[in-house]
């Protein structure tokens, strides 16, 4: 799980496989073998000639405005608002869409799920114990300023992400070494002897900024000025907290490399702000917004019956890809003592009625979540192979039983809205755990009232997460929502100051280094890292490092299914629901390829303006 997200944002598209090929493999010198690209298990499809991504139109004009609402977060974003541009740091509400003006050193392929391709290093040279890589950058790469961006940028960037990046950043980088420039065009990166799976891919997908521009500046503080970059866009025009866009870099330095071929099409990116969802969706349907991916069952069920939609204006579909489902739900803080025994945990769970919301709020679109990994191979079913075993024995005595049986399931109810069987079992674990009825009022062991606060900072859930609020005030439960600005709201979960809230993950189809964040010892100790849910679990911690070492697809396979039935069994948070595709809302002005990826939608990151068709719906 690489970010933290309600939905991809700008994301790529894949056509048909092309033939696989293995990478090339050439001798640099004594102990070191060179490739163009790489990945998890040493897999790409692409050989070292590849013209461009098989997904893209090599063809496809530029031009136009890309007008949206930011729908991922990452470092130290927010939903509703901005007030910096170093959105690498804890400090500060950081600006949508920075990430897009820095270059990496090599960039993904949506059609692949783990392979990089040289971008700003044309290849990297790799010792044969696999902790020394060499990256040859491109002489050709510059900053938007003009200046040579070098081996020195990079070490720069590396180190000062490890030693004052966000969380997000800088524990993934614990296990480099050292990053440093052997020469203007040669960065060496030495790892740790246990450094996981895929740190090379981390590293290599890092943002590079310039040693020069931070030169006598404060890395960490905010800032309204735009750092200097290197990537395809840069900043242009903003309104702290309403909108920022960002222009298309002409004479980009790296714009007909293959891996940006057909892609970065739009002149402007607009991204703009609003706190209210319904006041966005009205932007959407007077044009203010051009493209509108939507979340929202109702609105996708009722609410496209509005003129530019019956007069063939706005396109509206559903797009389906084989990426691994994102995770949401909502998370327990288990560092409260309220939350410490999982009993309790449990049975809050068994107070959501999924079936009943599903039919009566979500018209029938979703289904359950049930794993950590849904929608993929990496999902925990029926009991434990000989291998999932033998990772979980040495923890046998500090797991639950159930994680050696039939991996847990989120309750299955009678759709009445108030399952009274399922809250009789929860009302009977309450007690178990040592809670007491004193008249209408729960109260915990030690004697207080039992209250939850689910904390938010928008109101868009209220209407799944009221009638599971009333299921729990019948239990004795003193349950309410607390909805709060989005600045207060990021200040709360940095802080981990909340009894409950939502979060959704993006699945990933390679998980690795990055479940470190979400689900470690050291994220639940780390202020604002991600892991909400303060897990902190010797058998969890050894599972993400089987993980991140794994050699092949089905050794990762079986670690994820092991580490997915401690996680279930922990009753870490109350699952939600999850669909398998994208629905997606737009003016009809833009064109795209004819295929699309295989991990991806490839909207709207692979598609672009079409001055006929925004002409005839009067847009052009």
């Amino acid at each position: 799980m690489r970010s933290i997200s309600r939905r991809t944002i700008l994301k790529t598209g894949a056509a048909g496989a092309a033939l696989s090929v293995l990478p090339r493999i050439g001798r640099a010198q004594e102990g070191e073998t060179e490739a163009h690209g790489l990945s998890s298990f040493g897999e790409l499809k692409l050989a070292p000639d590849f013209k461009h991504f098989a997904y893209v139109n090599p063809e496809a004009p530029k031009g136009g405005t890309l007008a949206i609402q930011i729908k991922q977060t990452t470092g130290n974003q927010n939903f509703d608002t901005f007030n910096t541009l170093n959105v690498f740091v804890l400090r500060g509400d950081g600006a949508a869409g920075m990430t897009g003006t820095f270059d990496t050193l090599m960039a993904g392929s949506a059609d692949e799920p783990d392979a990089l391709y040289g971008l700003v290093a044309k290849s990297a040279r790799i010792s044969d114990d696999k902790l020394t890589y060499r990256f040859t950058l491109r002489p050709e790469a510059r900053f938007h300023d003009g200046s040579r961006l070098t081996a020195k940028d990079v070490a720069f960037s590396l180190n000062i992400l490890k030693t004052k990046g966000h969380p997000v950043f800088s524990q993934l980088l614990t296990q480099m070494a050292s990053a440093e420039a052997e020469a203007e065009d040669i960065l060496r990166v030495q790892f740790t002897p246990h450094r996981s799976r895929d740190l090379h891919l981390i590293v290599a997908g890092m943002p590079i900024f310039s040693e020069k521009y931070w030169q006598g500046k404060d890395f960490e503080a905010s800032t309204l000025e735009a750092p200097l970059a290197s990537g395809p866009y840069k900043v242009g025009r903003f309104e702290v907290g309403r909108f920022i866009e960002f222009d298309r870099v002409p004479d980009y330095w790296a714009k007909d490399l293959p891996v940006n071929v057909g892609q970065n099409n739009f002149d402007r990116i607009r991204y703009e702000y609003f706190r209210d969802r319904t006041v966005a969706f009205e932007a959407f349907k007077n044009g203010t917004l051009n493209y509108h991916e939507e979340f929202t069952s109702r609105t996708w069920t009722t609410g496209y019956d509005f003129p530019a939609v019956r007069e063939g204006k706005v396109k509206k579909e559903e797009i389906s890809n084989d990426s691994p489902s994102s995770i949401q739900g909502w998370y327990f803080n288990t560092r409260r003592e309220t939350f410490k025994d999982p009993r309790i945990r449990e049975a809050i769970g068994l107070a959501f009625d999924f079936e009943w919301t599903n039919t009566n709020i979500m018209f029938g679109l979703y289904k359950r979540t049930a794993s950590f990994f849904e929608n993929s191979d990496m999902k925990a079913v029926s009991k434990p192979s000989v291998e999932e075993l033998a990772l979980l024995e040495p923890f046998r005595d500090k797991l639950p039983a159930s994680v050696f049986a039939d991996p847990v399931l989120p309750p299955v109810s009678d759709g009445s809205g108030q399952d009274r069987q399922l809250l009789r079992r929860a009302d009977e674990l309450l007690r178990q755990a040592g809670c007491k009825r004193d008249g209408g009022v729960l109260k915990l062991p030690n004697g207080q009232p039992f209250t939850i606060e689910f904390l938010d900072f928008q109101p868009s859930l209220q209407p799944h997460t009221q009638p599971f609020q009333n299921n729990l005030k019948r239990l004795g439960i003193d349950a309410r929502s607390r909805i709060v600005d989005a600045a207060q709201y990021q200040q709360r979960l940095n802080e981990y100051d909340f009894d409950m809230t939502s979060r959704a993950l993006v699945g990933s189809s390679t998980p690795g280094d990055s479940l470190r964040t979400v689900y470690g010892s050291q994220a639940a100790r780390t202020p604002g890292a991600q892991n909400l849910a303060g897990i902190a679990h010797p058998a969890v911690d050894a599972l993400i490092e089987r993980i991140g070492n794994a050699k092949s697809r089905q050794e990762l396979n079986i670690a994820c299914r092991a580490l997915d039935r401690v996680l279930r069994s922990g009753h870490y948070w109350v699952p939600m629901w999850y669909r398998a595709s994208e629905w997606l809302a737009y003016w009809d002005q833009f064109s795209r390829p004819e295929t699309k990826p295989r991990f991806a939608s490839g909207a709207p990151g692979t598609w672009w303006y079409d001055a006929e068709k925004a002409k005839r719906i009067g847009r052009g």
